[in-house]
């Protein structure tokens, strides 16, 4: 069965079929579809839904649910994700399952309702405070809205960890057709850690206060052992980078400007190739570097060059000749001006190379 729906709506849907079972959250542009339609179908199909006092509350909400061992949520646009990172950090501290969905818009501060993907270091490397990382899924189209909020909720049940979908204005705002889930998975078992007021549950603690040091600094071990485990979740995706001689890499709407640009310039003549990550965190460091195998790397993406340091990173001594092309404040680039970027690195690359 297909549906024509919005990406913030296919987010909600996606959700209902993952079993979630309470919405948190407060509206704002560009994300606000998404509580509205948790505000239709949640009570609908008799799960909760409450629109709370801030974004501030809403996280502390998905943190209580969590803390229950609910499945819950929470979704908002760039302001109002900052306004949630102390709860995030809480959350991953309790080693707390929760889904966030952030529709990015431009900033700093409030800057505007347009499309932006700076937020990537404040989902992949950890906004709040502490030694933590949030689990991060990158959607790139319609169908993703739906099938990665699904799974996001089976990898924070899995990891006990807050993970993020990270989407965009674009990806939030445009329609397409989605296929819904064929099934809702098996709720999991939560009576190890959970806190529901039953015999069962009595002895289990939820907390993210260690006043000894020492005992802190075990708890801090643990996630991080915990983190590396996780690895073995890293997704990405690879377009046509067999015979590639230049790679793009772009994820969320940048990836879709990109696969595009792909296409025109193998029109051009030139073998371009697409390599798009679905886990953001944890970063597909192995597909990476597999992939790249030293050829020249187009980073896209609309911002100052988050994505693009962490690729640097990610690659180290692995890199080859890499250059950036973005944009930000809500600007898109045209497919167009992303070929003409690529051709004059190229150009730049093989002077170079003389």
């Amino acid at each position: 069965m297909t549906r024509f729906v919005k990406g913030n709506e296919a987010v909600v849907i996606g959700a209902l079929y993952a079993g979630c079972e309470a919405f948190f959250g407060y509206p704002i542009t560009p994300a606000s579809e998404v509580a509205h339609a948790a505000a239709e179908w949640f009570p609908a199909l008799g799960r909760v839904f409450l629109q709370a006092e801030s974004e501030t509350a809403a996280i502390n909400m998905v943190y209580g649910a969590g803390a229950a061992g609910k499945k819950a949520m929470t979704a908002s646009s760039s302001p109002g994700i900052s306004l949630m990172q102390e709860g995030l950090s809480y959350m991953a501290g309790a080693e707390l399952p929760g889904v966030i969905v952030n529709i990015q818009r431009a900033g700093p501060g409030l800057g505007n309702i347009f499309p932006e993907q700076a937020d990537y270091n404040q989902a992949v490397k950890g906004g709040g405070h502490g030694n933590y990382h949030c689990l991060v899924l990158a959607p790139g189209n319609v169908q993703e809205m739906c099938d990665l909020t699904a799974l996001a909720f089976t990898l924070a049940f899995r990891y006990r960890n807050p993970a993020i979908v990270l989407a965009d204005a674009v990806l939030g705002q445009m329609m397409e057709t989605l296929r819904l889930p064929e099934e809702t998975p098996p709720a999991p078992d939560v009576c190890d850690w959970a806190v529901q007021g039953t015999p069962g549950t009595r002895r289990n603690l939820i907390t993210s206060i260690y006043l000894n040091a020492s005992t802190l600094e075990e708890r801090n071990i643990v996630l991080q052992n915990k983190y590396a485990k996780a690895q073995t979740e890293a997704r990405a995706e690879t377009d046509r980078t067999d015979d590639a001689e230049i790679l793009l890499a772009a994820y969320g709407i940048s990836s879709r400007i990109a696969r595009s640009a792909v296409d025109r310039l193998r029109q051009r003549g030139v073998r371009a190739g697409l390599f798009r990550p679905i886990t953001l965190y944890p970063f597909p460091r192995e597909a990476l570097t597999r992939t790249l195998r030293g050829r020249p790397l187009a980073v896209v993406e609309l911002s100052n060059g988050q994505f693009h340091d962490d690729i640097l990173f990610q690659l180290g001594p692995h890199a080859g000749p890499t250059t950036l092309i973005n944009r930000m404040g809500g600007m898109l680039f045209t497919v167009d001006e992303v070929v003409e970027r690529v051709l004059a690195f190229l150009r730049q690359s093989e002077g170079h190379g003389r």
